[in-house]
């Protein structure tokens, strides 16, 4: 039977430009009896969006890009209204919808309904992309092995929040080689555990990371950066604002810790020199930053790579076989999730202001690094220095 929903949604959902959204929403605002099928058909289309690849985090970061806070809001409730039924949620799903803000103010009918329309109509042409771990109700979920001790990621998250935190470069770059020391630790030890049978069989995995414009290519290259350096393969996405990290848990771990860190530092700098730019009579915001942050992502690009080889050489000894074996399975396995990646270089029309860049460089070396700091759209991005 032809429902009020049917009717809004074929002239709404399937139709270019205003004059069918109007149309739908007028329906839809006529007729309270159909919110309960609404409700559910939205959940309908999340379904088809975690099958098709996509997480919350994922769809949250498009809508809000795309729409505006009212989406958001709505898409939040919809998306903690349909994961009710499942337990356990995937792994990293949870930490996901607990970032969440579900509460929805209400506008007259006639207004909801237009929102309501507008992010279904977007859900409902979400591509499929290559997912990053099982859907919502998969069966045999099994959680990710346990890796670092809650005490570890502990002690690295409050070194970098200081690190983050402190306006004294020295401060800052004691703080961060500290953390990064106990990332390359951690990190070779999981792989020794591993080597020796004391941790069950692993396999590489991956997880998503949002880049928020603007400036998303010197954020993608900061990210491309950490992740080679930590033994991880990162395929940036500019579609739809993510890169796909891929890599062992552990590694993908302190992927995470460390790019959050780093962006949040390498900002802070940036608006200290634009500061100190302005002050001088410049007013080339744009320009300036956008070569700051290239810079800076350059610099530690080759910083971190360094730091590596070098923790590597002193800590690996006899373990340089096992890394090496991971790092060939976490190559293929992003070759196998992204057969057709292009590689772009993205330097040259992205650096146009010379102060930005020289400002970037410094503030790099500032962000000292001492130690290991340790889809289906296809058509990926793999970023290069």
């Amino acid at each position: 039977m032809d429902t009020v929903t049917d009717r809004a949604f074929a002239a709404a959902l399937y139709s270019q430009g205003d004059a069918g959204l109007d149309t739908g929403a007028s329906l839809l605002a006529a007729a309270p009896e159909a919110d309960r099928e609404l409700a559910l058909r939205g959940e309908e289309f999340l379904r088809r969006a975690w099958q098709g690849g996509w997480q919350p985090a994922d769809v949250v970061r498009l809508v809000r890009r795309d729409l505006a806070e009212p989406h958001v809001r709505l898409l939040s409730a919809l998306i903690v209204s349909e994961l009710r039924a499942y337990d356990p949620l995937p792994p990293r799903w949870q930490s996901q919808v607990d970032e969440l803000d579900p509460s929805v103010r209400r506008a007259d009918r006639f207004s909801q309904a237009t929102t309501v329309l507008e992010l279904y109509r977007l859900l409902l042409r979400l591509p499929a992309v290559e997912p990053v771990g099982p859907a919502p109700g998969a069966t045999a979920l099994v959680p990710p092995p346990h890796h670092a001790e809650p005490r570890t990621l502990t002690r690295i998250r409050a070194l970098l929040a200081k690190a983050e935190a402190t306006d004294y470069a020295a401060e800052a770059e004691a703080l961060s080689a500290k953390a990064q020391e106990l990332m390359a630790l951690h990190s070779i030890d999981e792989a020794r555990l591993s080597a020796d049978g004391r941790h069950r069989p692993e396999t590489p995995g991956a997880c998503r990371i949002g880049i928020d414009a603007p400036y998303e290519s010197a954020k993608a290259v900061l990210l491309d950066a950490v992740a080679t350096a930590n033994r991880c393969r990162a395929v940036w996405n500019g579609a739809f604002g993510f890169s796909t990290v891929v890599g062992f848990e552990a590694d993908l771990e302190v992927v995470e810790l460390l790019h959050t860190s780093l962006l949040v530092q390498g900002t802070a700098a940036m608006t200290r020199a634009e500061a100190a730019q302005r002050a001088g009579g410049r007013r080339r915001t744009k320009t300036f930053r956008q070569s700051f942050l290239m810079a800076y992502a350059s610099r530690l690009g080759h910083r971190l790579a360094e730091a590596t080889g070098q923790v590597t050489a002193e800590a690996a000894g006899s373990l340089l076989p096992v890394l090496a074996a991971r790092d060939v399975a976490v190559t293929t396995e992003a070759e196998r999730m992204f057969p057709r990646t292009t590689v772009s270089r993205v330097r040259g029309g992205s650096v146009a202001d010379e102060a930005g860049w020289m400002d970037g460089t410094a503030a790099a070396d500032a962000a000292r690094v001492d130690g290991r700091t340790d889809g289906r759209t296809e058509g990926g991005t793999a970023l290069g220095r």
